[in-house]
């Protein structure tokens, strides 16, 4: 929705004009395969004209993952030579080095990479599949960083049936992607991941812009065709959503990407995913792809595993990033620095809105019914209500605080802080529907109007209170006080119930209502103790091994092993008082647990059809 706002924001990054004629790049980098066994890369730079004291550095962060992950240790045998003469390389700290040039005359670096990390955030190579972000292996030439680049991409000899898949335009490249690649500064280079190995392909159209999607470890009845056709679905919801279709044919504004790439690694055990301006890397089990029931072993046809829509929604709110970080952003990243945190107050907005529409998405596309979309929400709900941190630290402090707490959890985690993720998508939720109640403008037209208020680029808070007061005639100034920088309770009770929807408290589960988290994988062991929950008013500290329990006082008690955390009902009965007895440091403690009354957590249940739909249908 066109908004009569002028930008507030930061001044954009922009980059200097390009050099009319052709210009031969002064960055060129190979990326070779090394060592596969020893998990190494090999990276050649070529600086066609160096400074005098050239400084290169290999980023501490990734953007998208904020935490300074330290990618410089993996580096090794950083050598430099100029004129054919070796030449001095001094590490001036953890992830800078200055190189000795006698003069300008072209400057060639080699080093190796460790690549042994099977996340979306660093490297990983061995004899099935190589990947790497730019950031883990790419030094950063300082002085150089709006140049042209150009990435090489070696094929291995040895593996003649490996493929390439990367968001980078291509120069030159085989049919199997091998060749050389073109990037318009260090930024797009590092935000452009590569994806080697003999993984599955497929591609689609969505809205007239070609995507594709590779899977590296799908298993023999993975069904990609139905991954496709429910990518694509989800990919033009999201393009309409934000670009419009007044005939349902053709978009009204242009998006900001002209190809797109899924790449998808399936492994036994994992789940993430992280953004790029024209990619997405994600990570999922093997078991919640969606398959092919052509087994008598598997569930009828059309029957998918439940961690397919949890796959669904992990490639909503990827792509979704595509606007909504990735060019929409903090103005405190209208420049990324990558030697240190950048730090910023709005990653309620970047993911926690994100978090809002991602399932709300699936639902708009037909992938997801009002009941599946409430399930989703009210898992939200009890998260955020289950979380003591949510009356000590505002989502504006999480978001500032990701780089020391979100992303170092630990047992004490819950009880000090809370999720922008989880929190934040309740702040989307409760904002939008006081706007459709107000009847005025939804929160998709205050994004669509953010996007173009802020010509896609760096935005501040300002810029959304300002958009809120344009669209919605009131200031929301209150509200964001309240939700964002407070730690008091959201309304969302009344809001869902105005909405259509029936919050039902139903009994909530034993480990819930004790105020812990357990691991029972071999007995039962205390992960987190939540502030206030009668565990922790009993003494149970995090690490501890719950043998069992005893009923009762003196001749008249009974002792309980338990095995699992269920068995305590059965053994405990109509008791309001037991003695549990946990073994802490190989010492046997015994403590004196009181039974909580019951407690509960929400239940969604659609009342109006009417008003649910205007909501979720939207």
């Amino acid at each position: 929705m066109p908004s009569k706002l002028k930008n507030s924001s930061a001044t954009k990054n922009k980059r200097p004009p390009r050099a009319q004629g052709k210009v031969q790049p002064s960055l060129q980098y190979r990326v070779e395969v090394a060592d596969l066994h020893a998990h190494l890369f090999r990276v050649t730079l070529h600086i066609a004209q160096p400074a005098a004291l050239q400084q290169v550095s290999l980023p501490v962060w990734i953007p998208g993952s904020y935490l300074v992950r330290e990618f410089s240790k993996n580096l090794q045998n950083l050598s430099a030579v100029q004129a054919g003469l070796a030449v001095a390389v001094q590490q001036r700290d953890k992830c800078n080095w200055l190189v000795a040039c006698e003069d300008s005359a072209p400057l060639t670096l080699r080093y190796e990479v460790y690549a042994f990390d099977n996340s979306v955030r660093t490297a990983w190579l061995d004899a099935t599949r190589g990947f790497f972000n730019g950031t883990s292996l790419l030094l950063r030439v300082h002085g150089q960083e709006v140049s042209d680049h150009v990435l090489e991409l070696a094929a291995p000899a040895a593996l003649k049936h490996w493929q390439v898949a990367t968001g980078l335009a291509p120069s030159k490249v085989d049919r199997q992607g091998f060749g050389t690649y073109m990037a318009r500064d260090y930024d797009e280079l590092v935000d452009c991941p590569v994806e080697m190995g003999p993984f599955w392909s497929g591609s689609f159209d969505a809205c007239g812009i070609p995507h594709r999607f590779v899977v590296a470890g799908a298993p023999p009845l993975f069904d990609g065709e139905k991954l496709l056709a429910d990518c694509r679905t989800i990919c033009e919801t999201a393009l309409r959503f934000w670009h419009g279709t007044p005939e349902h044919k053709r978009l009204r504004s242009k998006p900001p990407h002209q190809r797109y790439v899924f790449m998808l690694n399936a492994v036994d055990d994992g789940y993430g995913g992280l953004e790029h301006r024209n990619s997405t890397a994600l990570i999922c089990k093997r078991q919640d792809l969606p398959r092919r029931a052509t087994s008598s072993l598997l569930p009828a046809k059309g029957k998918q595993p439940e961690g397919y829509t949890t796959l669904l929604g992990l490639i909503s709110h990827e792509y979704f990033h595509t606007w909504n970080v990735k060019r929409l952003r903090p103005a405190e990243f209208s420049q990324y620095d990558y030697g240190k945190e950048n730090y910023t107050e709005l990653l309620w907005f970047f993911e926690g809105f994100t978090s809002y529409y991602d399932d709300l998405l699936l639902r708009r596309a037909g992938l997801l019914d009002n009941l599946g979309y409430l399930k989703l929400l009210g898992r939200t709900i009890n998260q955020v209500l289950q979380t003591p941190g949510r009356a000590v630290q505002s989502v504006a402090q999480a978001s500032f605080d990701a780089w020391v707490k979100y992303y170092r959890q630990d047992e004490n985690t819950p009880n000090h802080t809370v999720s922008y993720y989880t929190k934040g998508s309740l702040v989307a939720m409760c904002l939008d529907l006081t706007l459709r109640d107000e009847g005025q403008t939804t929160l998709d037209d205050v994004m669509r109007a953010l996007w173009q208020h802020c010509e896609g680029g760096p935005m501040t808070e300002a810029d959304l209170a300002s958009v809120l007061r344009e669209l919605s005639g009131r200031s929301f100034t209150k509200e964001l006080r309240r939700w964002v920088h407070g730690t008091g309770e959201l309304p969302l009770r009344e809001l869902l119930q105005r909405h259509g929807v029936t919050v039902l408290d139903e009994p909530a589960q034993i480990a819930q209502q004790l105020g812990i988290r357990v691991d029972e994988s071999s007995g039962v062991r205390i992960k987190i103790v939540l502030r206030g929950g009668a565990a922790e008013r009993a003494g149970f500290a995090a690490g501890d091994e719950w043998l069992g329990i005893k009923v009762g006082t003196g001749s008249a008690s009974t002792g309980w092993r338990l095995s699992r955390l269920d068995d305590l009902a059965l053994y405990a009965g109509a008791a309001t008082k037991v003695q549990a007895l946990v073994a802490r440091d190989k010492r046997l403690l015994s403590l004196a647990l009181t039974l909580p009354k019951a407690v509960s957590t929400w239940h969604l249940a659609q009342r109006s059809d009417l008003h649910v739909n205007r909501w979720l249908s939207a």
